[in-house]
């Protein structure tokens, strides 16, 4: 097996959460681009549009739609992909939202929310499918986290909690299953072009902040994930184990 081929996941089957577009879809098109079958979810909106994209590409993919913010929105969800390709190898665990606000007047419903989207669903996806993966022997789990899994952010408390969160989760499922063949990591992104980003992009004082500190001095792309994704789903990184890989045009080296 040369380099190469250790990147590549043909006869894996993988499970995006948060697909619609964005982030979630850039890293499903890269899986399926590196030969996996791809089921791609979406929250409240389709993900239609992005496993079509990857079935015009030549690959295999399927679409879900389910409610992360309800308790029983991840085992719905891990049933039904199952259903559909019979296991899940990959498990990206992407989807997540923001609200902004003063802390001080930051509503409990909002809070409840983003903690049950951003963390409650990551922590019972992975447990669904790790058991499953566990009990074969071997899979991979990559959680979205942020940068505010480092930094306290600005006007989002709830996500800040719920990113931090995460990095720590990672750490926690690695140490109880590296060494029964399931490698649990993250990755950081930085600041992207995303719709939860929007409102940072159109201030312009925020906008010009936040490139003159980024080192490569742009904002980054969704597809800027692509590599990242595919070196974590693959044999490439399997003795790579809760970590949380930034990927931040070198915003953390600042």
């Amino acid at each position: 097996m040369t380099v190469l081929d250790r990147f590549r996941l043909e006869g894996k089957t993988a499970l995006v959460t948060g697909a619609a577009s964005g982030l979630g879809a850039a890293i499903a098109i890269a899986l399926a681009e590196a030969g996996a079958k791809v089921v791609v979810h979406g929250n409240r909106r389709s993900a239609d549009a992005t496993a079509g994209s990857i079935r015009a590409a030549g690959g295999d993919a399927q679409a879900l739609c389910a409610d992360l913010s309800v308790p029983t929105g991840a085992d719905h969800l891990f049933h039904a992909a199952e259903g559909i390709f019979g296991r899940v190898d990959i498990l990206v665990n992407n989807a997540g939202v923001i609200h902004r606000a003063n802390a001080e007047e930051y509503a409990l419903e909002d809070w409840r929310r983003i903690l049950d989207i951003n963390l409650t669903s990551v922590f019972r996806l992975a447990q669904l499918c790790g058991a499953a993966m566990l009990a074969r022997g071997s899979g991979k789990i990559i959680n979205v986290a942020s940068l505010l899994s480092f930094q306290g952010g600005i006007r989002v408390p709830a996500y800040a909690a719920s990113k931090g969160a995460v990095a720590q989760l990672t750490k926690a499922l690695s140490n109880e299953w590296a060494g029964r063949g399931v490698q649990v990591n993250a990755i950081a992104p930085g600041y992207f072009r995303t719709d939860n980003t929007q409102a940072l992009q159109q201030d312009e004082v925020r906008n010009r902040q936040i490139l003159e500190r980024i080192p490569a001095g742009r904002w980054g792309e969704p597809e800027d994930l692509a590599g990242a994704a595919v070196f974590l789903a693959s044999a490439a990184s399997n003795y790579v184990t809760g970590e949380i890989l930034t990927v931040d045009g070198g915003w953390m080296a600042r």
